[in-house]
Parts: structure tokens; sequence; C-alpha cells
């Protein structure tokens, strides 16, 4: 038997992929959930579950929340978990899960241009020009989608995904410059203990009718369950394990193989995709490549 060894490039490698299985994996499980549930449902068990796998790490690092780090952790609970988890729910009722995916592509755009602005680090034109082809592509995939309908409802709900990117740039920004002393499990577990507990109370008062009557309630909650303990939970400390062993760039690459697992699975379940629709999708991925390269120079 093999021994994973993250020392070595290989394994790398395959770990990074099967992040990207993970996270791509994650729109279809978000779609088979609202078959039963509604979309602040979905989030609300996604973030509740999670809290409760997240739940004995956190007891046993609670003294090292201070003063210095809980507004951090606000930030990493709230806007980098919480929030995004019901915007991409939200925006998955009229958007294919492959669409969602891709959208997701542009995280790193938004990233940087936070970072700019609010964290004062640096770039070159490279990064402008990717940041501006991203949000080109990101605008007429969503016009596209939406029927060339400017103000059509469908062009709102991508705009969530966009909006659950923006959150996900403060966040990446917030934790590279702002926290000191906690690793990636210690942070992750402390800031669940404070969204935990309200998704929780919030599932308390919402009304499962719907969703008791419907034929597979348990199976689609089965699938919150999956998206939970694996997209959220296993995911993240994958994530910060690899980013151990490799730099922020390499695990960053996470982005452009995403899109391609959550398309595959949307493929699978029957979605459709135009030639139109994959050259929007050219242009988003050019535009994160152009972004990730000017950092890795």
């Amino acid at each position: 038997m093999y021994k994973i060894d993250l020392n070595k490039k290989a394994w790398q490698w395959a770990t990074l992929i099967f992040l990207s299985f993970i996270w791509g994996s994650s729109f279809i499980l978000m779609k088979k959930g609202l078959r039963s549930y509604s979309h602040d449902q979905v989030a609300a068990f996604r973030i509740f579950i999670s809290f409760l796998a997240f739940l004995p790490f956190g007891i046993k690092h609670r003294k090292k929340v201070n003063k210095e780090n809980i507004y951090s952790l606000l930030v990493v609970g709230i806007i980098g978990s919480t929030i995004p988890a019901f915007l991409f729910t939200k925006a998955q009722t009229n958007i294919d899960s492959g669409l969602a995916g891709v959208l997701n592509s542009i995280t790193p755009l938004f990233t940087l241009i936070i970072g700019l602005i609010f964290y004062k680090s640096k770039a070159k034109l490279i990064s402008a020009i990717g940041i501006l082809l991203g949000l080109i592509g990101a605008l007429g995939l969503i016009s596209y989608s939406s029927g060339n309908n400017i103000i059509g409802s469908f062009k709102y709900y991508g705009l969530f995904i966009v909006a659950a990117t923006i959150c996900y740039g403060i966040n990446v920004n917030q934790v590279k410059y702002k926290i000191k002393g906690l690793s990636g499990m210690e942070l992750t577990s402390l800031a669940f203990m404070f969204v935990g507990p309200f998704t929780g109370m919030y599932l308390l008062f919402t009304d499962f009718s719907f969703a008791l009557s419907t034929n597979d309630y348990i199976l689609n909650l089965g699938y919150i369950a999956i998206l939970a303990i694996v997209g959220t939970v296993m995911a993240l400390v994958i994530f910060n394990t690899l980013i151990q062993y490799t730099s922020a760039l390499f695990g960053a690459s996470v982005t452009y193989l995403i899109p391609i697992f959550a398309i595959m699975w949307g493929l699978f379940d029957g979605e459709k995709l135009t030639i139109i629709q994959f050259l929007w999708i050219g242009l988003i991925l050019t535009g994160v490549y152009l972004v990730n390269k000017q950092k890795k120079k």
C-alpha cells in the first residue's frame, strides 16, 4: 500500500484533483437538496451539519479566541461561509449546477480587486487585463443565460453567485493578511462555532411541510449531509493541509478544475450547454489564468 506523501509533486497534484472533484461536485449536491428543501433550508443544513462536525475541534481550541482574532473569525464564519452558502443555493433555484461552478471561478478576480483596494496588495497590468476578461465573461454568461434580456430575472440569480465570489474574495484576504497564530483547522472550527448555532435555531423555525410532501426528502437530506461533511468539512481540511505543503498559488489553482467537474456532473444530470456559453466560460478561465499567472511571477 502506498503512503500519501505531500512532499512529492505527484501526491500534491493528486490531492489537488481530488479537492477539485469534491468542490466541483458540491453544485450538483445543492441541486439535489433543492428538490425537497428550500434554498435557505439547504444552506442552513449545510452550515449546521458542518458546525456539528467541527464542534469537537472548536471546543478543543476555544481558548485561542481573543479580542485580536474574534473579528476575523466572524468574517470567516459569516462572510466566508454562511452568506455564500445562502447565495449559492438561492442562485441554483434558477441556474444549472454547471454554470454555477463556472461563475465560481471568478473568485480570484475579486480576491485581487479587494486586496488592491482594502489590503494594499500589489498587481501589474496583466492582472488588470485578467480581471477585465473574467468580468466580461461572467457578465456575458449571465446575460446570455437570461435570453439577452438585460433586466431579466435570471440575470439577477447569476449575480447571487457573483456576490458570493466577492464574499470569498474578502475572506481570502482577511485570512491572508489579518489572521496570525491559528492553523487552518483551528481557524475554521472556531469560525463555525459562531455561526453554527444560529443556523440550527433558524432551522427550528422553518416550515418543512413541502419537504415532507416529497417522496425523496430523506435521500435529499442525505445529499445535503454529504455536501456539508465532504464539500465543507473534508474539503477545508484537505485544502488547508495542501497549502501547508505547497503554496497558496498551487492551492488556488483548484479554481481551474472546479468548473470542469461542475460541468461534468451537470451534463451527467441532463443539463445542457451551448457553444456560446462555452465561449464565455473560456473567457472567464482565461481571465483567471492571467491573474494567477501574475501572482506566480
